[in-house]
């Protein structure tokens, strides 16, 4: 149902404090998020093995040696950042011994924090990733100055196929500030592949995206897609950035998080108060939302879909993208991109 072998965005930085973990889940694992003592992140299965007690009921506490420990509260147990048992307090001396705790152990997962970005990686946890943690271009190591989270009550690939979808756009977000029936007219854009998926090339943005040309003349923009579900524009200005990384998480088999993050170091950003920009963020992706919920009435019946060129020839390369990402780890071999470079046109 899910990929394997890959980084998962987990959650933002800011959104996990030290001695506050979060609980999430991901491709129908509860996870529970934490940082130690020294400030580094970690990952287990918000399970206790003892009696699925989930542990984010419980606390973060201090062994005494200081070491971070997580507190089952059904029976007191304790796990470090690995997952091993350290503390069972029902057992006498003699048991702990014929116990051997260390061999107890609540899943732990590998992760990675980078540009206000928590990655967790779902494979097996003694193999080394495929890949580091994934990074975003042109930002360094900046934290988001924006972002918004929103739940959409469907499948990952509805979610995903649908906000790369290019032909929506002049219907589900037709508004003034964004496009207007009468702006509709032929594109055409060029793409590649890049290591887990493409790339709509860099390129001057559409005569009819007003807010591109707000931010100066001859902007360049590049649009990426990686799995498992990443998608990342860059718009370069003058010498500055504006990018917006968006995440779509599944959470199980018909739910999907979308976090939308925003970085910039434009002036004109500098200049729209932060709620504006949410709100403009939070409308565009509602009307994605409410969009892909309502196709859930049709879907119920199982009906045959339709794909056509040019407009979903994105949303193709992202079931042979998927389809071969699970082929190459069945098989133990590397992973060959089926992407291949092509120009793209369709009416929007």
């Amino acid at each position: 149902m899910f990929l394997m072998d890959l980084w998962y965005f987990g959650a933002l930085s800011s959104q996990v404090k030290t001695g506050a973990p979060v609980t999430v889940q991901i491709a129908g694992e509860p996870l529970l998020i934490g940082r130690d003592n020294a400030g580094c992140v970690f990952a287990m299965r918000d399970i206790c093995p003892h009696r699925a007690m989930p542990l984010s009921e419980g606390r973060q506490t201090t062994s005494p040696d200081g070491q971070t420990r997580i507190e089952c509260p059904y029976h007191g147990w304790q796990f470090d950042v690995d997952g091993v048992c350290k503390t069972i307090p029902s057992l006498t001396e003699a048991q702990k011994t014929a116990m051997q705790l260390g061999k107890i152990r609540c899943k732990s997962f590998r992760t990675a924090e980078a540009q206000g970005l928590i990655w967790v990686y779902f494979g097996d946890a003694d193999a080394k990733p495929l890949s580091p943690a994934p990074r975003l271009d042109h930002v360094g190591d900046t934290a988001p100055r924006l972002h918004v989270s929103m739940l959409f009550d469907c499948p990952l690939d509805h979610a995903v196929i649908g906000l790369m979808d290019p032909a929506h756009i002049a219907y589900i977000h037709r508004q003034w500030w964004w496009r207007t029936a009468k702006s509709v007219h032929e594109k055409q854009k060029a793409f590649g592949p890049v290591d887990r998926g493409f790339s709509m090339l860099p390129h001057q943005p559409s005569s009819n995206s007003f807010l591109y040309k707000l931010l100066g003349s001859k902007p360049e923009t590049e649009i990426r897609f990686e799995l498992p579900g990443l998608r990342t524009e860059y718009v370069l200005v003058g010498g500055r950035q504006v990018t917006g990384f968006t995440a779509v998480t599944p959470i199980d088999e018909t739910q999907t998080q979308i976090t939308i993050a925003l970085y910039w170091d434009h002036a004109l950003l500098n200049a729209i108060p932060n709620f504006l920009l949410r709100n403009a963020i939070t409308t565009f992706a509602g009307q994605d939302r409410d969009a892909v919920q309502a196709q859930q009435k049709g879907l119920k019946h199982d009906p045959k879909l339709m794909l056509i060129h040019d407009a979903d020839v994105q949303a193709m390369w992202y079931f042979k993208l998927k389809a071969e990402w699970t082929e190459a780890r069945a098989q133990k071999r590397p992973f060959i991109n089926p992407v291949k470079p092509a120009t793209l046109r369709w009416r929007s």
